[in-house]
């Protein structure tokens, strides 16, 4: 989650070689929803640091035969969402279950495929992404990530100074912000901040007090836990099913929909209903 608390002050290393950070090495950490989510957090925040070309992602596992190949299959689709161009399996001194290698091959290729599409776009959405120096010089390393689940686009920033949206910071930020006029959303309610704790049913009716607030954006409607990345310039969403069920999702802008079914832990390119 930054590593500065180990003194790696990442300015030091703006636009150069970067293996971006990650945390979950086995199915125990990984498998759930929020460590997903803590996962892509990361990942999103060190690329702050770096050019696609120079990002590498260490999709580690530890010990080798404890994170499973549909898991090892969903952290591809992490360096594509972040477009992460150098993504490398590590498995410690340990080879991977040759059985992983029947499933790893067509999952590389469909996200080499995605990954294509969207390189170089930026994402685009109402929620913001933001770790701040304190979070990662003093904090427990627990960011607010679980929004990441909630089917609507986010960006990330790398200053909190935001005039639209909502963004969601740790408390260890509170108080140490210089704010525009967003909505600054926090674990727990304080001044000038939103108090929305992190659990999903929580999230979710958050979600349905801002879905007419969307309007010309794109974003799926069903209260399951699935990631929107939006590229607005590419024209593109892409959807990730965050569930290990297999899942029938809608995708709305406005008064267009495309209805469409994700096998668990698994991901779809689609267009952006834009005109």
């Amino acid at each position: 989650m930054g590593s500065e608390k180990a003194g790696i002050r990442l300015k030091d290393y703006k636009g150069r070689l970067f293996r971006i950070g990650e945390l979950m090495f086995d199915d125990n950490s990984f498998g759930s929803i929020k460590g997903k989510c803590n996962e892509l957090f990361s990942v999103l925040f060190h690329r702050r640091f770096t050019t696609p070309e120079r990002a590498f992602s260490e999709t580690t596992a530890f010990p080798a035969d404890k994170l499973s190949a549909k898991n090892m299959c969903a952290k591809l689709v992490i360096s594509t969402i972040a477009d992460v161009r150098n993504t490398m399996f590590m498995s410690s001194i340990q080879h991977f279950p040759k059985t992983h290698w029947e499933v790893l091959p067509d999952s590389m290729e469909k996200q080499k495929r995605f990954h294509d599409q969207v390189a170089g776009h930026i994402l685009a959405g109402p929620l913001k992404h933001y770790w701040g120096e304190k979070s990662r010089y003093v904090s427990d390393d627990n960011p607010y990530s679980l929004f990441l689940s909630l089917g609507i686009p986010f960006e990330v920033i790398e200053e909190p100074v935001i005039n639209n949206g909502w963004v969601f910071v740790s408390d260890f930020d509170y108080n140490r912000l210089q704010k525009g006029n967003s909505t600054y959303i926090m674990r727990n309610e304080k001044e000038g901040y939103l108090g929305i704790s992190e659990d999903i049913n929580t999230l979710f009716n958050f979600k349905k007090s801002i879905l007419p607030k969307l309007k010309n954006i794109p974003h799926i409607i069903d209260e399951k836990p699935v990631v929107c990345a939006w590229y607005p310039t590419a024209k593109k969403v892409l959807v990730w099913n965050l569930s290990e069920n297999n899942e029938n999702f809608t995708l709305k802008r406005e008064n267009k929909i495309i209805n469409f079914y994700l096998p668990g832990l698994d991901s779809i390119l689609l267009n952006d209903l834009s005109s």
